[in-house]
């Protein structure tokens, strides 16, 4: 893990640019995806989740999932394609788990990908110097707001 000002770039996963979601590569078929702390800390106290259905095919870029803040309602978007297998219904009681463990137990979903190797190559590897750069900037954008 590296730390960048006060947030957590995990090294081994991978970052959707377009909107602060990560992906960890659990299996050839399972992919774990949620918003990063970034993105969990852009949106602000979230109150509400509400997920696309288990079964539903979904392209990278596409919601996964949509939450709802005090200031912003807005979807987290599928850092790969494939279908969602799984969704994380402890937080449809809790869904600041987002913003209190964006990583572990705050976890949205998990797609088994149709098209990985592909959607690899448009995401950020945690471990890569320029994702620190990239990460840098995303934090530099929030502090603006």
């Amino acid at each position: 893990m590296t730390k960048v000002d006060s947030f957590e770039l995990k090294e081994e996963l991978y970052y959707w640019p377009r909107n602060l979601s990560w992906a960890k590569i659990e299996s050839s078929n399972r992919v774990r995806v949620g918003l990063s702390d970034v993105g969990a800390k852009a949106a602000g106290e979230i109150v509400f989740i509400r997920f696309r259905p288990i079964g539903t095919i979904v392209r990278q870029g596409q919601p996964i999932a949509v939450i709802e803040s005090a200031k912003w309602v807005g979807p987290i978007e599928s850092p790969v394609t494939g279908k969602i297998i799984e969704v994380n219904n402890e937080l449809r009681k809790n869904p600041k788990m987002i913003m209190n463990d964006p990583y572990g137990s705050g976890w949205v979903a998990v797609i088994e990908p149709s098209n990985l190797d592909e959607d690899l190559k448009n995401l950020l590897k945690g471990s890569d110097p320029q994702t620190v750069e990239w990460y840098k900037e995303q934090i530099a954008k929030l502090i603006k707001r």
